[in-house]
């Protein structure tokens, strides 16, 4: 019997769906137990969030800074042939929960010499949260052997516009009656299941092997150069941010509200005027740095680290 242990975190339900359409193949076969392990932050974090809160995580997040976990609820000492660990990001990084767990001493223990694969479920941006989990998941002795992205099909700005009235309200539904919906696709969801198939295949043999161009064949990731570049410059300025309102005290801490605040504004003028600037000077230097861009691609396309 092949035992696989699935840890996750999802406030929306949207990462549990996807993990759900996911494992159907693999559910399919009797030879294969599933666990699935939710990771539940104490005290738990809002949603639908307020402005202030969805700021307020933002030093954090950026900073790896954990929290508090309740304890697991199933055996993490079991004996696991595989371990897909699923997470959203938060500001660029791994969210807070999920992080926060992979710097715990049953993380230590978990991932040493089990083989790993990741799913990904967010707006656009992830190349760095996963560069954040690759490098820890070496560090805890883990074999990196897939990874797996679902993102949000609409442009830059339309997805900010609608993920932020999706997590302000709790309502999955037409922004304005007229944008899309937010969030990954019913049908990117659904179709979730065709990387079921390689997944369960792999099982099959005597030492889990997981082939990431195969999955990147049936369109498990797709790094876009002007998102690379964008998001490499950007998290500079939230490193800085991040450090500056941490200067005044930890979550929730009433001294900070006021560089919160700040921080809110600029979010709110990084997204309207700076990001279409921003978009600009990555098509720029698409055609003047294309080799480099490329290796770049092709770096964040498989899961070895630099």
């Amino acid at each position: 019997m092949k035992k696989i242990l699935v840890l996750y975190y999802s406030q929306t339900g949207q990462l549990t769906r996807i993990i759900d359409n996911l494992l159907k193949p693999v559910r399919r076969i009797p030879e294969v137990s599933v666990v699935l392990e939710e990771l539940q932050p104490e005290p738990p974090y809002p949603f639908p969030w307020s402005a202030y809160r969805f700021c307020d995580v933002f030093p954090e997040s950026v900073a790896g800074t954990p929290c508090k976990l309740r304890p697991p609820v199933c055996d993490l000492d079991d004996d696991y042939d595989l371990i897909i660990l699923a997470y959203t990001v938060w500001y660029l990084a791994p969210s807070i929960p999920v992080n926060a767990f992979l710097h715990t001493p049953e993380a230590g223990r978990l991932f040493r010499n089990r083989p790993v694969v990741t799913v990904i479920g967010c707006r656009n941006m992830w190349l760095l949260a996963q560069e954040r989990v690759k490098r820890i998941i070496a560090d805890l002795g883990g074999r990196l052997t897939g990874n797996i992205v679902f993102t949000d099909r609409t442009n830059n700005l339309i997805g900010v516009l609608t993920i932020a009235a999706w997590m302000l309200t709790g309502r999955k539904e037409r922004f304005l009656k007229v944008f899309p919906l937010p969030g990954i696709s019913e049908e990117d969801i659904e179709a979730a299941q065709r990387f079921g198939t390689p997944l369960a295949s792999s099982l099959a043999g005597e030492a889990f092997a997981l082939d990431q161009g195969l999955l990147n064949d049936l369109g498990a990731l797709r790094v876009k150069p002007s998102l690379l570049i964008m998001e490499k410059r950007v998290s500079k300025v939230f490193d800085i941010w991040s450090r500056f309102i941490r200067l005044k005290g930890g979550p929730g801490a009433a001294s900070r509200r006021k560089r919160v605040r700040a921080f809110m504004v600029y979010l709110i003028a990084a997204v309207v005027l700076l990001a279409p600037l921003a978009s600009v000077a990555a098509a720029v230097l698409k055609v003047l740095k294309r080799e480099k861009i490329r290796a770049e691609v092709e770096y964040f396309s498989q899961n070895a680290l630099r």
